[in-house]
């Protein structure tokens, strides 16, 4: 199952979230989950969806910890029983892309 989300703080000073979002990252990365992390989202493939939310849940508590408000953007892709889809979607949209 493929998490894409997006975690960001409202309600604090200045216009940088880097720092809250930085540590969001931080907690996808010690997960140990495969992860792809973007200028707009963060991606982790996790085996169950308990696994997957876990971290996304963790990775919330973390910007919690910078602002009073968080905001939360998710999408999930949900197919029990495949793994590796992290790279291998991608390199099916590129596979078509070559043969033009």
């Amino acid at each position: 199952m493929l998490f894409a989300f997006s975690i960001a703080p409202a309600g604090t000073p200045g216009d940088s979230v880097s720092p809250a979002v930085a540590d969001a990252v931080r907690v996808v990365r010690e997960s140990g989950l495969p992860n792809e992390t973007t200028s707009m989202f963060t991606t982790i493939e996790a085996e169950t969806w308990d696994e997957g939310m876990a971290v996304v849940k963790r990775a919330v508590e973390a910007v919690q910890a910078h602002a009073p408000r968080v905001s939360l953007v998710l999408k999930a892709d949900i197919r029990p029983g495949y793994t590796g889809q992290l790279a291998s979607k991608v390199e099916r949209v590129e596979a078509h892309l070559e043969e033009g």
